[in-house]
């Protein structure tokens, strides 16, 4: 499931209140990512020289860039008027941002006019403004208070989000109290409706963050939240049932208590307050150390007293000590743990000698010492390389193995069989084999958090081992009520739905695994999206989720004609990237998988190809309106190599493009209860004008770079030949 998507099951539609907060927050964004391309746009024009004198078409264009200016300003301020009504403690500061925000669009707007330039030269060109500065400080004050808006509509999420967990958690101590059938039924009806309401709000959060590591930690906890809430209904209803069973209890003890602790977990992230004592997991990474170890040995070539030779003899130390995870693991074998030991010993000598030669090169200076330097150099890091891989190796290895091994669920099923028997004998055999499996899998996840090669993968390897090492406890309390009162259908819902998690977290291992191989061999396709968010469990029914439903066969008619557009839109894109030489140039990979992503959606109208129901589509396009949004970076980054008039045609097609994508956006996480194919309606409309987009801008970007190309080799052609003729 993608990372921005909020976990199944507690992503439903809320209370219509909290919907407008949100929606809010959603126009927000998008009203300010629209708007600051064209205030950079603008800044970019009026400093480019002094004397630049533009034709016709260029003013036409920049009072059009000055207009949407000024329309995206008012969208804005109507957000940030109807925000502050809603938070009369941040009011006055809220109202007084908006009206210096509509006081510089209107500036900008004017200023940009060019009715107000009437003065022709004989030329046939008009001088570009007559008040820069005013456009300039319109600008500045524009962007000052775009910035107080969003800082202060931050401030108003963080405090919707605390105060959302304060609601959640004391109704959750009200469930644990509750001694009645008919009370928790009630209770844990609000309840629900709490958690969808705060799914909502931190999903939106999650989406927002742009620290991959943050996001990473929400989405662990936004799961955690959404697995345990099932949790919490059976456990609780296994405790009203048998109330004198201890197991009951303890299981009952251990859901609360880790839904507490995720609760916590999300608001040191949105408050960014991190609690005393916590470490930072990159220091017990070894891919993280051994990167880290790289980059100084090479900071050497530039400036040899960079570094003191007890430091990165140290940071080895402490890299290679870390390595007694893998060599002293029951699991290892005898050939993977020889060869680590010997990578670390050579690993040792190879810097010893590098030290050495370092030593000399402060002192002599000459020019054999400085290239041996160089050779020590890389022959360090080639030891690195070797130790990394076979670390990656081995433990890529293991987890492959193990979840093969583990793939049947062969010991959950006994511990199922032994309970509804009242087996206690068997229930102790399959308690320990479950305990040993659980010790195996939170193993595998130490090595691979060791490999992993990012900080988000990493959560979420620590995320995985948490999982099983909290969850398998559960199965075994859960296995035992049952056990106990082998007839209680509750006791064995309850079981199975443990279960189900253990199964969950052991299918997301092997996406996790798969990602850590792509990572390390330098594969960058498809955005995985975050593991922690995990797939609908069977037993979702008792909670509100939009269910994958299929189109009927008239709604699957009506769909089929709307992609005979986008079918012919994807060739055309294909026949733009074609032309391009570079194929691994940015913009052609990002048009590539738009592309690639708008023929699956164009296969689903026609009920073909990998979509298969609804929300496999709408997953489908949060994907392509994130890759709309990156091909939008893409141009914008080549745009800067061009000349005014070029660049501005080129930023206005992206411009085109950009609220789209937003728009996009915010159409596939809108909730619409029965009117599934009316949201595919509108996604499927906005795909086809971006994919029109998207044929304009490869043909134009393509043509722009010939002419950039044509120009460059026109310019080195006259260099050269003024050369020749100097050298006569």
């Amino acid at each position: 499931m993608a990372a921005s998507s909020g976990p199944a099951g507690v992503g439903g539609a809320g209370p219509s209140g909290f919907a407008f907060d949100s929606g809010l927050e959603i126009k927000t964004r998008s009203v300010e990512q629209t708007l600051l391309p064209l205030v950079s746009q603008i800044t970019t024009l009026i400093n480019h020289k002094d004397n630049t004198k533009k034709s016709d078409k260029t003013l036409q264009a920049i009072q059009r860039v000055g207009q949407a200016v000024n329309l995206a300003v008012g969208r804005f301020v109507k957000v940030g008027e109807a925000i502050a009504n809603e938070n009369w403690d941040l009011k006055e500061e809220i109202n007084v941002a908006c009206i210096e925000a509509k006081q510089a669009g209107e500036t900008i707007a004017a200023l940009t006019d060019i009715s107000s330039l009437n003065h022709t030269e004989s030329d046939g060109q008009i001088t570009i403004f007559t008040d820069k500065t005013g456009v300039i400080k319109a600008a500045r004050l524009l962007l000052s208070s775009v910035t107080k808006v969003l800082l202060l509509a931050d401030r108003v999420v963080i405090k919707q989000i605390i105060t959302s967990r304060n609601k959640v958690l004391a109704t959750m101590e009200r469930l644990e109290k509750v001694n009645s059938f008919q009370e928790f039924v009630q209770i844990f009806s609000q309840f629900g409706n709490e958690m969808v309401e705060f799914a909502h709000l931190t999903g939106d959060r999650q989406n927002d963050l742009k620290d991959e590591k943050k996001k990473a930690k929400m989405a662990a906890a936004r799961a955690v939240l959404e697995k345990c809430t099932m949790m919490l209904l059976t456990a609780s209803k296994t405790c009203l049932r048998h109330p004198n069973c201890e197991s009951a209890h303890k299981n009952k003890e251990g859901v609360f208590e880790r839904m507490k602790v995720a609760l916590d977990k999300v608001i040191e992230i949105v408050t960014d307050c991190k609690p005393s004592g916590e470490t930072d997991i990159s220091s017990v990474s070894i891919f993280t150390g051994i990167k880290e170890l790289k980059m100084n040995i090479e900071a050497l070539r530039e400036n040899l007293y960079f570094q003191s030779k007890e430091n990165l003899s140290a940071t080895l130390e402490v890299i290679l000590e870390r390595t007694e995870d893998f060599t002293d693991s029951a699991y290892t074998s005898h050939e993977h743990r020889e060869r680590i030991l010997e990578l670390s010993t050579q690993t040792r000598l190879e810097l010893q000698q590098l030290i050495s030669v370092w030593i000399q090169t402060q002192s002599k200076k000459t020019q054999s010492i400085a290239e041996e330097l160089e050779l020590t150099v890389l022959k360090f890091s080639h030891s690195l390389n070797e130790l990394k891989k076979e670390l990656h190796s081995t433990a890529t290895q293991l987890a492959a193995d193990l979840l093969k091994y583990h793939a049947d669920h062969v010991v959950l099923k006994a511990l199922k069989l032994t309970g509804v028997e009242g087996n206690l004998e068997g229930l102790a055999e399959y308690a320990c084999k479950l305990s040993e499996q659980k010790e195996q899998l939170v193993e595998i996840c130490r090595l691979l958090r060791h490999i992993s090669g990012t900080e988000p993968l990493e959560i979420t390897c620590m995320h995985a081992e948490e999982t099983f090492q909290v969850t398998g406890q559960q199965i075994i309390s859960a296995a035992e009520t049952l056990t106990l009162h082998p007839s209680s259908k509750i006791a064995k819902e309850n079981l199975d739905v443990f279960c189900e998690a253990w199964e969950s977290q052991i299918g997301d291992m092997s996406t996790l695994l798969r990602e850590i191989n792509d990572v390390f061999e330098g594969r960058r396709g498809e955005k995985y999206g975050y593991l922690s968010l995990p797939k609908p469990m069977k037993n979702n029914a008792n909670l509100k989720s939009l269910k994958p439903d299929k189109l009927d066969s008239e709604e699957q008619a009506k769909i089929a004609k709307l992609g005979l557009k986008l079918g012919l839109l994807t060739s055309d894109a294909n026949c733009e990237i074609k032309k391009w030489e570079d194929q691994e140039n940015e913009i052609v990979r990002n048009g590539r998988n738009m592309s690639s992503m708008a023929y699956s959606l164009y296969l689903f109208t026609r009920g073909e190809g990998p979509l298969k129901t609804s929300q496999d589509l709408i997953h489908q396009l949060e994907v392509f309106a994130e890759e709309g949004l990156k091909l939008a970076s893409s141009v914008q980054v080549f745009s800067k190599q061009l000349k005014d008039d070029d660049k501005l045609m080129l930023l206005l097609e992206i411009n085109k493009l950009i609220p789209l994508c937003h728009q996009l956006q915010t159409i596939t996480k809108t909730p619409l209860q029965n009117q599934v194919f009316l949201k595919i309606d509108k996604c499927i409309i906005k795909t086809r004008s971006m994919m029109a987009i998207l044929v304009q801008l490869l043909s134009l970007c393509y043509k722009l770079l010939r002419k950039l190309q044509m120009e460059n080799n026109r310019w080195v052609s006259v260099t050269n030949k003024d050369s020749v003729d100097g050298k006569t």
